[in-house]
């Protein structure tokens, strides 16, 4: 028998999520960018889940979902707006077992059920692949400055598939 994939559900951002998904963000960034990051950038980049509250209201604000497991979240991804991915990131212990997919997955539906004919992503170096294999194009590259350091991003974009009307989804 072949072995069974891990049963992630998914469910809409809490307020009391955001000490948890604030950890997550710090950890994705520390232990999965430092191949494409200097320490000051990734310093840098976590830092905007220092202040939690603020953290919180920023998930808030946007569509977010979170990706449990037995319960405990272990990813979570934000959509801005009907067409833009603003945040996804998977605890490193979970990284390349499905949950990113599974998040993408579910903000591509909602983009495209939000009538969304296109969906972009501003992607980090190292998620440039993930998002590649998706069907995401590059688009441009981008130069921001987070907290005082100035990190390179690239814009991506993917041709969402509207469903024709009656169809089964």
């Amino acid at each position: 028998m072949g072995q069974s994939l891990p049963n992630y559900a998914l469910r809409p951002f809490l307020t009391a999520d955001t000490p948890v998904l604030a950890a997550i963000f710090a950890a994705a960034i520390e232990e999965l960018t430092g191949d494409d990051y200097s320490e000051a950038q990734q310093e840098a980049w976590a830092a905007a889940a220092e202040d939690e509250e603020q953290f919180g209201q920023k998930l808030a604000s946007e569509l977010t979902l979170i990706a449990t497991l037995q319960n405990s979240p272990v990813g979570f991804a934000s959509l801005k707006g009907a067409d833009h991915i603003d945040m996804l990131y998977v605890h490193p212990s979970m990284a390349g077992q499905g949950v990113g997919a599974l998040l993408c997955d579910a903000l591509e539906k909602l983009a495209a059920g939000r009538g969304a004919k296109t969906l972009t992503v501003d992607v980090s170096d190292n998620a440039a692949e993930f998002f590649s294999k998706r069907g995401y194009v590059a688009k441009q590259r981008n130069t921001v400055t987070v907290n005082g350091e100035w990190l390179a991003n690239t814009t991506m974009q993917k041709t969402l598939v509207a469903a024709a009307p009656g169809a089964p989804s």
